[in-house]
C-alpha cells in the first residue's frame, strides 16, 4: 500500500513588533499587499491579490481574530447560561474562569479573566495570542491571584472544570511505522478515530454524559471536553476514578506486554470496545496500513507478546517459510494474522487465548494523558485556535461520523485569508466566516454542541430559581 505523505509542517516566524495596531487598519475594508508590514494605506475598494505568502505573518493572526474567530460562541459556552439574562444567573461565574495566553517569544500570560463578552473579545483581538488555554473556575475572581498565598477562606481553589481528555498521536509511536513524533498521515489517523469512538461511547453509555465536544488539536491529536453540569463539578478524586476506568496499560514501560486484561472475561466496556471498534480497525485498516507483520523486526515484536514460546516458534517458522513461497496477490499481514489467531484461539490456556485480544488492544486502544483528566487545574487549548506550527485551525469533530474527518483538509490560516481575499473583506458585515471553509466547523459547534448545551443550562437555572422561590414561600408560610 502506498504511504500517504504526512501533513506538511510549516514553521511560523513571528515578529513581536509587527503585532502593533499600525500593522493593518482593521477599521476599513482592505486587502493585504505583500507581507502586510506597512506600505500604502488600505484601499476602501476590495482588491484581490494573487496569493498570500506562505510564510506566516503576525498580521494574518490579527485578521483571523478580528474577522473569523467565534468570540461570542466561546463566551456563551464558558458562561453556561450565566449571561445576566436570568435572575438565577451567577454574575461572577465567568470572572472566576482562568484563561491563559501564549504570546510571541514564549511569553505566557497565565491569569486572564473577563466579566463580559466584550472584555473577552477585546482582549483576544488586542493580544493576538498564539494559543488560548482554558483552565478551571475558581472560588474567587482570579484577578486577585495574590490571595492564593493567603490563609483561611481566601485560598484560590478550583471548584469547577470540564472533564477533559487529551490524546496525542506521538504516544502511539511504538505501534505506528508511517510517521513518528509530530507527523500524522491518513495511515495512522485511524488510531484517533478509534479513540474518539471508544471514549465517546463509554462517556455516553457508561457514565450518562451528553454534552461532549471533540476537537482536533490542530496537528497530531484530539481533545475532549465533557461539559455536563455533573461532569464539571467532579472532584479530583472522582476525575481520577473516571480516568482509571479507561486504563488498560501497565505502568512498567519496560514490560513487553503493555496491556493487562484481567479476569476470566473482559469487562463489558472492554468487550464492547473490542467487538465494535478495535477488532475491525485493527484487521481492516491498521494491520495493512502499518504493515504490522511485513518484516521480521515487526512480527518479532508481536511474537514476544505470546506467553507460550512453542507457539511463537511455530509461527516464526511458518512466517519465515511464507516469505519464500507466498503469492504476490496475498497480503502477508492478513495471512500471518489469520495463522496467529488460529493457533492461539484453539489453545486451552486462557492466557494464551487472551493474547489475541491483548495484541489488538496494544495496537489500537486509546492512550490517554491520564494526568490531564485527573486534575481540575490542567489547561487545555480552546477550540478554533490556530496551531502555531502548521497553521491548521482546531476545529470540532463530529463523533457520530468521525471516520469521515480528514486532518489533511482542515482549514489553514493562510487558506482562510485567501478565501476572505476572494470574497472581499467587509468591516461592516458580521459572520464573515460563513464565506470561508471555517463555516462548517462553526455551524457544527453551534448545532451539535453549543445550542443543546445552553438549552439544558437554561432549564437548570430555571429549575434552581423555582426551587429557591418555593423555599422562600415555605419559609414565609411558616
Amino acid at each position: 500500500m502506498a504511504t500517504v505523505p504526512p501533513i506538511s509542517v510549516m514553521s511560523f516566524h513571528l515578529n513581536r513588533a509587527s503585532l502593533s495596531h499600525s500593522t493593518v487598519n482593521l477599521s476599513l475594508p482592505f486587502m493585504l499587499d505583500g507581507d502586510g508590514d506597512g506600505g500604502e494605506a488600505p484601499s476602501r475598494c476590495p482588491r484581490p491579490i494573487a496569493a498570500l505568502p506562505n510564510e506566516f505573518n503576525p498580521s494574518y493572526l490579527k485578521i483571523y481574530y478580528n474577522k473569523l474567530f467565534p468570540h461570542a460562541d466561546l463566551y456563551r459556552w464558558m458562561s453556561y447560561g450565566n449571561d445576566g439574562k436570568h435572575p438565577a444567573c451567577d454574575s461572577s461565574y465567568l470572572g472566576r474562569r482562568k484563561f491563559s495566553y501564549t504570546l510571541d517569544n514564549d511569553i505566557f500570560v497565565r491569569y486572564n479573566t473577563f466579566n463580559s463578552a466584550a472584555e473577552l473579545e477585546n482582549s483576544i483581538k488586542d493580544k493576538c495570542p498564539l494559543k488560548i488555554d482554558i483552565g478551571p473556575i475558581y472560588n474567587l475572581n482570579i484577578r486577585y491571584e495574590s490571595l492564593n498565598a493567603s490563609a483561611g477562606d481566601n485560598v484560590l481553589t478550583p471548584v469547577e472544570r470540564e472533564l477533559i481528555f487529551d490524546i496525542d498521536m506521538s504516544d502511539y509511536d511504538d505501534v505506528r511505522y508511517c510517521c513518528s513524533g509530530a507527523d500524522v498521515c491518513l495511515n495512522c489517523w485511524p488510531l484517533m478515530i478509534v479513540a474518539v469512538k471508544v471514549i465517546d461511547t463509554s462517556l455516553r453509555d457508561d457514565f450518562g454524559f451528553r454534552h461532549i465536544l471533540w476537537v482536533y488539536s490542530g496537528r497530531r491529536g484530539v481533545h475532549c471536553w465533557v461539559c455536563d453540569r455533573k461532569a464539571r463539578r467532579l472532584t479530583n478524586e472522582q476525575r481520577a476514578a473516571v480516568a482509571d476506568y479507561f486504563r488498560v496499560y501497565k505502568e512498567n514501560e519496560n514490560n513487553y506486554k503493555k496491556v493487562s486484561l484481567m479476569g476470566q472475561v473482559l469487562h463489558p466496556f472492554l468487550a464492547r470496545s473490542y467487538t465494535e471498534v478495535l477488532k475491525e480497525y485493527f484487521e481492516t485498516k491498521l494491520l495493512t496500513s502499518q504493515n504490522l507483520l511485513s518484516s521480521k523486526e515487526r512480527y518479532e515484536k508481536i511474537l514476544e507478546m505470546i506467553p507460550d514460546q512453542s507457539i511463537a516458534s511455530e509461527l516464526r517458522g511458518k512466517w519465515q517459510e511464507s516469505r519464500r513461497s507466498s503469492s504476490a496477490k496475498e497480503d502477508i499481514n492478513i495471512v500471518q494474522w489469520e495463522q496467529l489467531k488460529q493457533l492461539l484461539q484453539k489453545h486451552k490456556a486462557q492466557g494464551v487465548r487472551r493474547c489475541v485480544e491483548e495484541i489488538v488492544f496494544t495496537y489500537t486502544y486509546p492512550r490517554l494523558d491520564m494526568e490531564v483528566s485527573k486534575h481540575m487545574n490542567h489547561l487545555l487549548k480552546a477550540p478554533f485556535c490556530v496551531h502555531p506550527k502548521i497553521g491548521r485551525v482546531c476545529v470540532p469533530i463530529n463523533p457520530n461520523n468521525c471516520e469521515e474527518f480528514d486532518p489533511t483538509t482542515v482549514p489553514t490560516l493562510i487558506q482562510l485569508l485567501e478565501e476572505l481575499n476572494r470574497e472581499g473583506l467587509r468591516s461592516d458585515v458580521e459572520g464573515e466566516w460563513n464565506k470561508t471553509s471555517l463555516a462548517n466547523a462553526i455551524k457544527l459547534f453551534r448545532s451539535s454542541f453549543l445550542q443543546p448545551l445552553l438549552k439544558i443550562c437554561k432549564e437548570e437555572l430555571e429549575s434552581s430559581y423555582n426551587a429557591k422561590l418555593q423555599q422562600s414561600k415555605n419559609l414565609l408560610s411558616w
